[in-house]
């Protein structure tokens, strides 16, 4: 199986950026894709709302469902679960790409930016995939794809940012304890992590045009998703893969096309030895 053709995924945070490449990816296969994002208006640093998405969903060849949710509040989530049921009859793959990011320290760290992190990283993550199971229990292959970095524990990734070290930690448990819980019943449960610094809003945001032009764009991450969403679900779970590793163990040996700034020797990413 090498096709999402007739799939359905829902994407958290699809608007724009590394989710919304995936939810392009799936549609150039004939998927039904769900963006479910909070940018419903047009934002001032910010490219994309789900409107956007959905035009570029369906210019690739998809059906989408644009829907505004705040994976915070878990009557948003389960809402559009029910719209997603509604309109497309079942959920085959959910992929955990919202996400909050404050690379600052203890005393830096407001509580409300605290909370942002855990409410979305963790909290966010946790709600949609069991809003989600239910369905994905009743799909021939069912996956869950998280966006979230491999445990590594070394002191190095926690001490400049400990609350952001622990949402996004929090992630990666979800998939490491959810895999396990849901072999036997055929959920695949993967986290998919960056081999370098890839260009999104929040790369820009942190680090300028230097950080971008240093990075590779969201398609290497896309094209790694749809290598692992396309597997048996019962024989892939409980990995946590990192893109450019994934891409070479299937023939890619040329990553240039990936690069922002041609020629440019790209950052490597956070949690990586």
């Amino acid at each position: 199986m090498n096709t999402l053709k007739g799939k359905t995924l829902f994407i958290t945070g699809a608007s724009r950026g590394i989710g919304l490449a995936i939810a392009t990816r799936a549609a150039r296969d004939g998927a039904n894709v769900v963006i479910a994002a909070k940018t419903a208006e047009p934002h001032p640093k910010l490219p994309g709302t789900i409107y956007s998405a959905a035009e570029e969903i369906e210019k690739a060849g998809g059906k989408a469902l644009p829907l505004m949710v705040d994976i915070r509040y878990e009557d948003q989530i389960h809402a559009a679960v029910k719209q997603t049921v509604e309109r497309f009859g079942g959920i085959d793959i959910l992929v955990n790409n919202a996400s909050a990011i404050s690379l600052t320290g203890t005393l830096e760290t407001p509580m409300k930016k605290f909370d942002l992190m855990f409410g979305v990283n963790v909290r966010g993550t946790y709600a949609t995939t069991q809003a989600c199971l239910p369905e994905l229990l009743k799909s021939k292959n069912p996956h869950v794809l998280t966006l979230s970095p491999p445990l590594n524990m070394k002191p190095k990734w926690f001490e400049n940012h400990v609350a952001y070290t622990m949402a996004k930690y929090g992630m990666s448990m979800c998939v490491l304890g959810m895999a396990e819980e849901f072999r036997d019943q055929g959920v695949a449960f993967n986290a998919l992590w960056p081999r370098t610094v890839i260009a999104t809003a929040a790369i820009n945001m942190i680090g300028g045009q230097d950080m971008m032009e240093a990075s590779r764009t969201p398609e290497i991450m896309a094209d790694a998703a749809h290598l692992i969403l396309t597997r048996d679900s019962r024989a892939a779970t409980g990995n946590f893969f990192i893109d450019e590793d994934l891409l070479r163990e299937n023939g890619v040996t040329d990553f240039s096309k990936y690069l922002v700034k041609p020629g440019t020797e790209p950052m490597q990413d956070f949690f990586l030895d």
